[in-house]
């Protein structure tokens, strides 16, 4: 009997923990790309819906690649659409490697994962959902080696 009450008061204290750390986050999803690689017109979709435009937000791009990706960066098209239709459009530069080639991401064995901040203090004008488009801009049609595309927001 006490034994069972001891686990059980163990998992609701794992659960709580658990919970209660991820009660800021808004949004958080990763793609898995094609293996046979990302065509420059095949655009990742990330629909979010933010009812906080008050609070400061911390918005990621995460990247998984394998250490037989051939270039040091990845160039990005970030394509966000308001609630209101309203669009922007941004290139980002993520860097993978550093001059040695020394890969940069976390991991092991073949693959590895970037979180690549891009707005620590964001916070958004409207409330409602937010399309994030995401386009690889590589001088390349298809690019290989991106394995995964992740986007996430948290409060701050």
């Amino acid at each position: 009997m006490l034994k069972s009450l001891i686990s059980i008061f163990v998992t609701l204290t794992i659960l709580s923990v658990v919970t209660s750390c991820n009660t800021n986050t808004v949004y958080n999803n990763n793609v898995t790309l094609p293996i046979e690689g990302w065509y420059k017109n095949n655009a990742v979709v990330f629909n979010v819906d933010i009812n906080d435009s008050i609070n400061n937000h911390l918005f990621t791009i995460s990247i998984r690649n394998s250490i037989n990706y051939r270039y040091s960066n990845l160039y990005l098209f970030l394509l966000t659409e308001f609630p209101n239709g309203n669009i922007s459009r941004d290139t980002l530069e993520c860097i993978l490697a550093n001059n040695e080639g020394k890969w940069l991401g976390k991991g092991w064995g073949d693959i590895k994962e970037n979180k690549i901040v891009l707005k620590s203090d964001l916070r958004f004008p409207l409330t409602g959902e937010y399309k994030f488009l995401v386009q690889q801009a590589m001088r390349v049609d298809t690019l290989i080696g991106i394995n995964d595309i992740g986007l996430s927001v948290r409060k701050r």
